[in-house]
């Protein structure tokens, strides 16, 4: 999968149907993106947030981010 430069700031995107509409990304809960995962993400840029947020929940790397994602440095 070849990766926006922009694509890390799309996990602050507001998810925009289903049971978490309006959560950002990053904040789905990782049962709900594993689920997804199997199902298969949506295409497009939407899909490859959710594949990469879900990648970062699984890797435990979701504590790294979120001071980039809100806009501090750590």
């Amino acid at each position: 999968m070849e990766m926006d430069s922009h694509i890390l700031l799309q996990l602050n995107m507001a998810m925009p149907y289903g049971k978490y509409r309006g959560r950002r990304l990053i904040e789905l809960p990782e049962p709900y993106l594993v689920w997804m995962a199997r199902q298969g993400f949506p295409a497009g840029k939407l899909g490859q947030a959710l594949a990469l947020a879900h990648e970062i929940k699984v890797n435990g790397l979701e504590q790294m981010l979120l001071p980039l994602l809100n806009g501090r440095a750590p």
